[in-house]
């Protein structure tokens, strides 16, 4: 398969075509497989709960272009909605017994503390001090923190441009703890959709978090804005569940390594994420 291999920094108008007509049609992304006929679990696992109610609540993004965003049906659309729909189907639940539950960064693990979700797949980036109180599957994709600025702003380069400005991230992310530690001044929302009138008037120099997102936030702003420098963290991608619930994560980590095999990955990438960005093979999950 050729692969498009497009600039985060200068996506044109042939990306936003491709972003809007991933958010169009009958409701967006790939076909996820058919769910599994009457699939059987141990009683008593979360696998063979979900399996029973034939249903699953989900909590993912609604703003983030490419990985979760609210679509022309109403639903969320993206690389980690297909994501999800792919788990679902394993469990033998339709896509249409999926309930999505918007989920910010800040809310992600009281959602799932409370229990208000069953996962969360929202861009959610895997590191220690959330896995105090949740556990990962995971990782299922490698993003990394980068800078969007002004399309003619050529004074931020890199993130040693950002020491001592304004830069707008979200609160309770890790790309909001990353500015501080390096020395830029953070201006904290909910969503980041909420950074670009902050950064239209000058109330910040710049927005912050991983390469893709700000990639899917330039394509559908085009003209406004561009990504700059290289990514200077690493951002490995989860599924959040229950602390400690070792035999659905397992479930999810097999479910996951099938889907980079039999191709169902890929496929969930190249119809959301990959109209726009170049495919990247998946981190190898974690079996912690």
């Amino acid at each position: 398969m050729k692969r498009k291999k497009l600039s985060l920094i200068a996506l044109g108008g042939a990306a936003l075509l491709a972003l809007s007509a991933c958010a169009g049609g009958d409701g967006g992304g790939a076909a996820a497989p058919e769910p599994e006929e009457k699939p059987t679990f141990e009683a008593g696992t979360t696998m063979a709960e979900l399996a029973e109610a034939g249903s699953i609540t989900i909590g993912t993004k609604f703003d983030q272009p490419l990985f979760g965003l609210v679509g022309p049906s109403g639903e969320p659309e993206g690389f980690d909605v297909e994501i999800g729909k792919i788990i679902a189907a394993k469990l033998g639940i339709a896509d249409d017994k999926i309930e999505w539950k918007e989920t910010v960064s800040a809310n992600r693990e009281p959602f799932i503390q409370n229990g208000e979700v069953d996962l969360v797949i929202a861009t959610y980036t895997i590191n220690d001090k959330r896995k105090e109180v949740i556990s990962f599957a995971g990782p299922y994709y490698m993003a990394g923190q980068s800078i969007l600025t002004l399309a003619d702003n050529d004074d931020i380069k890199s993130e040693k441009d950002l020491v001592g400005q304004p830069v707008c991230s979200v609160t309770g992310s890790t790309p909001a703890a990353k500015l501080a530690e390096i020395g830029a001044e953070p201006v904290l929302t909910d969503t980041y959709s909420n950074c670009l009138e902050p950064l239209r008037t000058g109330q910040v120099v710049a927005v912050s978090t991983d390469n893709v997102i700000l990639a899917g936030l330039a394509a559908q702003n085009e003209g406004e804005f561009k990504v700059v420098g290289k990514p200077f963290t690493e951002e490995p991608y989860g599924i959040g569940l229950a602390k400690d619930d070792t035999e659905f994560r397992n479930f999810i980590n097999d479910t996951l390594e099938e889907a980079y095999e039999d191709g169902s990955y890929e496929e969930a990438w190249d119809s959301t994420a990959g109209t726009v960005l170049e495919f990247v093979e998946p981190p190898a999950v974690d079996r912690y």
